[in-house]
């Protein structure tokens, strides 16, 4: 595709703090070529104390045609959105957001799709499961809504933060039962954990769980993508659990983000 770089190239963007971890922009470029179109995914980026002025200024950016949006600014995502979807909408959250035909931006959350694909992939099922999420940010809240939608009988949230937790199970519980905050993240009695917090990316990172308390009957899913197999991951296939990598989750809504971008949505 570098080679293929002209004036006329649509530029889309990676957006997060740290960035080296994500896998998308090859993989979303590697999408667009396939489909010919002349488009590029960077990754970009941003300090913290700088990413209100970094979206601002993306406004006269004219062949900057939609972004992709990672940790931590998912939230900040949906906040300088015109429009979003139903789901992005509730959530507050946006990990994909483009142009509508004024310039302004349009965001759905499309995570926990990605996550609820991956767990079938591996041969898991959703409805009528007991889940613990551990984690409610904005890849946390995508999931815990996602799972919700495909029918688990249990959603039991534990984030670091009981604030966090608690705004996280008001939101959900308002139109969905079984929704309730846990005080650990105990995996014991649960057929799906959902872990989507950063904890793993670093080496000295303390397991999110006790992986001790794994039983083989149980589905274990991570968003974290670097390290490919995360020490969550590894824990879980040497005690024989079904599993699914943060890069499988990519995987399983790669295709969607590429629709949204370029406004091609199935119907």
């Amino acid at each position: 595709m570098l080679s293929k770089l002209n004036g006329k190239t649509r530029l889309f963007l990676t957006v997060g703090y740290p960035i080296g971890q994500v896998k998308s922009p090859a993989d979303i470029t590697d999408a667009f070529e396939a489909r010919g179109i002349n488009a590029v995914q960077v990754p970009v980026e941003v300090l913290p104390e700088g990413i209100d002025t970094f979206f601002k200024g993306l406004h006269s950016a004219t062949n900057l045609d939609g972004m992709v949006i990672t940790v931590p600014y998912k939230f900040v995502g949906s906040n300088i959105c015109k429009t979003l979807t139903p789901r992005a909408a509730r959530l507050g959250a946006a990990n994909v957001i483009r142009r509508n035909s004024d310039r302004s931006w349009h965001g759905d959350m499309t995570d926990g799709l990605g996550f609820c694909n991956a767990i079938r992939e591996a041969g898991s099922v959703i409805d009528g499961q007991r889940a613990l999420l551990i984690g409610a940010g904005g890849a946390g809240s995508a999931i815990g809504l996602a799972l919700l939608d495909e029918g688990v009988a249990e959603l039991n949230i534990y984030d670091i933060d009981p604030t966090r937790s608690d705004k996280l199970s008001s939101l959900l519980a308002s139109d969905y039962d079984g929704v309730s905050v846990v005080s650990n993240s105990d995996p014991i009695g649960f057929d799906i954990i959902a872990h989507a917090t950063p904890t793993g990316m670093k080496s000295k990172d303390p397991l999110p769980l006790d992986v001790g308390q794994l039983a083989n009957d149980m589905h274990v899913g991570d968003v974290v993508t670097e390290p490919e197999i995360s020490p969550l991951i590894k824990a879980a296939k040497e005690r024989g659990c079904r599993t699914n990598t943060g890069i499988e989750m990519f995987d399983g809504h790669r295709e969607i983000i590429v629709d949204f971008l370029l406004h091609q949505e199935k119907r």
